[in-house]
């Protein structure tokens, strides 16, 4: 009676289980799922997971609800280990070895959770507790009896072997035992690898078998198994490589075994791998022949791997040289695979790191050393540059346009990995490299044959411009020739134009040097400008040549100014263009007379006063702010670099002669157009108030001029703070706020603009304060307030990191000492309510070299930041510390001063 009662309460309490495994399976309805999968997994660790997974196990159960059963008992033992008695442990392992058993012919993913399973338990209880695990596993399944048949025994056996050393690297336990545990598997390899090793040599081993033989390999090598004790199965693999069915294990066991770092410690027997990769090379041409791109990836990879994890070992075999040198031409030919990437083969990006690789082991040598092995290698390396070039060559037109959007985007990115690799390249071939680009690129333009193809022309430019991007080229001889070809190609095409661009800008630094020759570029880049599938590259290209050829530019300015103004009036580039454009131009006339500047500033910004005078009169709308925005962006764009004082520093007695600019009379011209625009900027502003990006985008325009003018702006302080005062007072807004922190760092100490400045300061304190007091209170006694989507919680966050940095400053500056207990309750109140935020802010602040004072070390600086952080209840130590690196920063520390402090 009392069994049947039993059987009825388990019953009952699996029925709850079955109805959510069945939800969790086969309802369409997500909430239900979502559901059913959160009472499971509390079901999985509760007390009771141990009576009902064995129940769940049974053989009538369906396979979900057996995996439920088997991924209950691991969780309980992986996670709830503690929970279980030792005197269980035998019972335990002695069930898991039966159901293993009974699912050998079973479902495959209730077997695979029972192995994990187990594997838990092994890793739990070894060594003390089951010593030898591993071979008594292996023993257990060797046994002859039961109704399981000999094959599925093997496989359930292997598949038990194969998740032991995943599940250690997965599982929870405490340092000092994964040591333990990694040392005791790592003695038992000596049960796994002959059984290994016969399954795999044993001729009638059907293919499935072999497969999972490769598989736990590819497992045990984690656990950092010495190569030479796994060579038998490396060189068994390697024959596994001629069956297609087993390539791809045997592929991914031979990469496993030769990247463990451990295995650079055996080179006896990683130089009789080398021969064994190179006899694959057949086997590769005929894939790459054939079209066999999962082979040939398969090859490319296993080459790859020997190479890059062992080359400094192979290398310093200098008896075994050439076959080293073989290695190295087969992966050549892997990088210069027939083909385009990523549509025709995927295959070459495998082996540009191997490159790298190669080339810091030969130049970390000794110098004597390092030049013999410059003799092998720097050939091998100018080949390299010609298979990189060639790998970096554009389809066809017709091919290229048949690409998705996503292979475009896989191959630029190549392009730019193949640019990276000519560049490192550069450093070990030199001068000689940019001589040997240059004669290929002048025979192919001089040639008069036609079968000559842009992409030649265009591959062999990218490689000048990938070097001379990062690599200073100013003492090139073959730089001048360079310029001198670039008008005689023909640009017929938009890849080889964009080309031509960054290359001009590339080496813009040279022009400057050699400023002649800008008459042969310049009209390309200003004939390109009109083009709009060469926006970025030709928009940028003028940038580079107007900030580093500034003083050369005088006698282009009108022709550069007048192309720039059609194609803005034309809108033909894209609005991060249209700035970089005006940046361009703002570098251009910083050159110029400030007549000239003026007479270009009036007819560059006259048709934008216009739309904006028009747009201001209109009612506010989603389309007339975005064109609000854009002409106050350009503004604040050429006034970023619109810097007439860089002409006197630059042209002092550093600067060649020629390039000498007389010092510049009269107001700032920047100042001049702004106090022009002033008062429109005020009306754009009375209708856009409540608009935070539109207010952004205005602020913007005055703090790109303040941070380039600095004491220049000077006439606008005045006019700027009562506007910026109104602003705050209206709607207060973060970017108001950074202007006038601004503003207040570079005129506050100045007699003549303090009164503004000081009346500025204390409005927008007040407004902060009376702001702080509101929302504080709110927002304390309602924090899910900072989860509203129309609340600007950057904002919040901003104004708290500002008050942190002003307060540190105020501290370490000449602020009055009767201010300094008002500082340390501010500090002190950060630290009570907000300390994870003030210990970055603190960290942040106190980074600055000279921050606060050049008379604290950074040394000093820490001890202030973690005195701070560590009162959070005594005020009164805060005050002391407060005190105390002030008297510091001042240099009046141990003063009589400091006394009376």
């Amino acid at each position: 009676q009392s069994r049947r009662s039993e059987k009825g309460v388990c019953a009952g309490k699996e029925r709850p289980r079955k109805r959510a495994l069945h939800q969790l399976y086969y309802d369409p309805n997500i909430e239900n799922k979502n559901l059913a999968q959160k009472w499971l997994m509390q079901a999985q660790v509760s007390p009771q997971a141990w009576q009902f997974c064995w129940v769940l196990l049974r053989p009538e159960k369906v396979p979900e609800i057996q995996y439920f059963g088997a991924s209950a008992l691991h969780t309980k033992i992986s996670r709830y280990w503690g929970d279980i008695p030792a005197e269980q442990y035998d019972t335990l392992k002695t069930q898991l070895f039966s159901q293993i058993a009974r699912f050998a012919s079973g479902s495959k993913i209730v077997l695979t959770r029972l192995c994990v399973a187990l594997a838990s338990l092994a890793l739990n209880m070894m060594p003390e507790a089951w010593p030898g695990a591993v071979s008594e596993m292996v023993r257990m399944f060797q046994e002859e009896g039961g109704e399981v048949d000999g094959r599925a025994r093997c496989l359930a056996l292997l598949e038990l072997l194969t998740v032991l050393p995943e599940e250690f690297q997965t599982s929870r336990l405490p340092q000092y035992r994964k040591g333990q545990v990694r040392g005791a598997l790592g003695r038992e390899w000596t049960a796994v690898y002959p059984l290994l090793q016969q399954l795999l040599r044993q001729p009638d081993s059907p293919p499935l078998v072999k497969a999972r033989v490769l598989k736990c390999l590819s497992s045990w090598v984690l656990l950092d198994v010495p190569l030479n004790e796994s060579e038998g199965l490396v060189e068994a693999s390697f024959t596994a490589l001629a069956d297609p069915e087993l390539f791809d294990t045997a592929v991914e066991a031979i990469v496993n075994t030769i990247s463990q770092p451990d295995s650079q410690r055996y080179v006896n027997t990683l130089l009789k791998l080398v021969p064994q990769v190179l006899q694959l090379q057949e086997q590769l041409r005929d894939a790459v022949q054939n079209g066999d791109m999962e082979t040939s990836h398969g090859i490319c990879r296993i080459a790859v791997s020997l190479g890059e994890n062992h080359s400094r070992a192979l290398l310093e075999q200098v008896e075994h040289w050439q076959s080293f040198l073989a290695l190295v031409n087969m992966i050549m030919f892997c990088t210069g695979i027939p083909g385009h990437y990523p549509v025709n083969e995927t295959t070459s990006s495998l082996t540009l790191t191997f490159w790298y690789t190669l080339q810091d082991d030969i130049m970390s040598f000794e110098a004597e050393k390092q030049a013999v092995y410059l003799q092998v290698y720097r050939p091998v390396y100018f080949q390299l540059v010609d298979v990189l070039l060639h790998k970096a060559q554009f389809p066809t037109d017709e091919e290229y346009a048949s690409w998705s959007s996503d292979e475009k985007e896989q191959f630029r990115i190549y392009r730019v990995d193949i640019s990276d690799t000519l560049m490192y390249v550069y450093e070990m071939l030199g001068a000689e490299l940019l001589s040997n680009l240059y004669d290929k690129l002048g025979r192919l333009l001089t040639n008069t044959e036609p079968t000559t193809t842009w992409q030649h022309t265009e591959a062999l430019l990218y490689g000048f411009q990938s070097i001379a991007e990062t690599i200073d080229v100013n003492y090139s001889d073959v730089i001048p020739g360079l310029i001198g070809l670039i008008p005689r190609i023909n640009i017929n095409n938009v890849q080889l134009a964009d080309t031509v661009m960054f290359t001009i800008g590339a080496l813009a630094e040279w022009l400057a040097d050699h400023p002649v020759m800008l008459s042969s570029v310049l009209p390309l880049v200003l004939q390109a400008l009109g083009n709009p599938d060469l926006s970025v590259s030709s928009v940028s290209t003028l940038k580079k040549i107007c900030r580093e050829c500034k003083y050369d530019l005088p006698p282009y300015a009108n022709n550069i100014v007048a192309v720039s103004q059609e194609v803005l009036i034309k809108q033909i580039h894209k609005t991060s263009q249209c700035m970089w454009l005006m940046q361009a131009l703002g570098f251009l006339l910083s050159a110029l007379p400030v007549e000239e500047i003026l007479r270009n500033l009036h007819s560059l910004i006259t048709p934008y006063i216009q739309q904006l005078e028009k747009l201001a009169g209109e009612t506010p709308n989603p389309s007339n702010k975005l064109a609000i925005i854009h002409i106050l962006g350009l503004l604040s764009n050429l006034f970023t670099t619109l810097d007439i004082t860089k002409q006197e520093e630059e042209s002092g007695e550093n600067a060649p002669p020629i390039k000498s600019v007389p010092p510049q009379t009269g107001p700032n011209p920047v100042v001049v157009v702004l106090q022009q625009v002033f008062a429109l900027i005020q009306t754009v502003l009375s209708k856009w108030l409540n608009d935070s990006q539109v207010v952004e985008a205005v602020c913007a325009i005055f703090e790109k001029s303040v941070k380039t003018l600095l004491h220049d702006f000077a006439p606008m302080v005045s006019q700027l703070s009562a506007m910026l005062g109104q602003m705050y007072s209206t709607i207060p807004q973060a970017s108001a706020l950074d202007l006038t922190r601004q503003m207040v760092h570079i005129f506050a100490s100045e007699t003549n603009h303090f009164p503004p400045i000081k009346a500025l300061f204390e409005l927008v304190t007040s407004v902060t304060l009376t702001i702080f007091q509101q929302g504080s209170h709110v927002l304390c006694s309602l924090p899910d307030l900072f989860l509203s989507e129309s609340l600007d919680v950057k904002a919040v966050f901003h104004c708290g990191k500002l008050t942190a940095v002003f307060f540190v400053q105020a501290i370490g500056g000449q602020s009055s000492r009767s201010l300094m207990d008002q500082f340390a309750e501010v500090l002190f109140c950060l630290n009570k309510h907000c300390f994870a935020l003030l210990t970055v802010w603190l960290k942040e602040a106190l980074r600055s070299p000279g921050f606060p004072s050049s008379r604290v070390s950074d040394e000093q600086k820490d001890t202030f930041s973690q005195q701070v952080l560590r009162e959070r209840v005594n005020k009164r130590r805060v005050k002391d510390i407060v005190k105390e690196f002030t008297l510091v920063c001042r240099g009046l520390h141990g003063t009589e001063y400091a006394a009376d402090y």
